[in-house]
């Protein structure tokens, strides 16, 4: 496959779980009694931050490592090894927090809504990237 179709293929592994996270992040906060608001707006902005500093130097690294692929190149080639543990570990964690009891609403409101944006913006940094 052409190498651009990498950019494809990160952008839809980061941009898609970061949708589905930010819904369920914004159905939290809908939940969620005013008088509360205040200081979970001031958590996710911490994780909006948080994620932002990680997220773009890990985008950077695996764009540049896109870009040094062959012109025809294997799907498995968008991240390395350790970026497909990564994505497989931080699925599975998402998917068995479901399943843990007793996670607080305030948790998610302001977790997800931190995390879901910026693989969202994380996404569209691979999109930015091609070359």
């Amino acid at each position: 496959m052409n190498r651009r179709f990498l950019y494809y293929i990160a952008a839809a592994l980061w941009g898609i779980p970061g949708i589905i996270i930010t819904v369920k992040g914004i159905k939290a906060y809908l939940t969620m009694p005013s008088h509360k608001l205040w200081w979970l707006l001031l958590i996710t902005a911490f994780v909006l931050a948080g994620f932002f500093m990680m997220f773009r130097k890990i985008v950077d690294k695996y764009s540049a490592r896109m870009a040094a692929q062959p012109k025809k190149t294997s799907p498995w080639q968008t991240f390395p090894l350790r970026g497909w543990i990564l994505i497989v570990f931080m699925s599975c964690l998402g998917m068995a927090l479901k399943f843990i009891p007793g996670i607080p609403a305030e948790f998610t409101a302001s977790f997800y809504s931190g995390l879901g944006p910026m693989l969202i913006f994380s996404a569209c940094r691979f999109l930015s990237n091609q070359q």
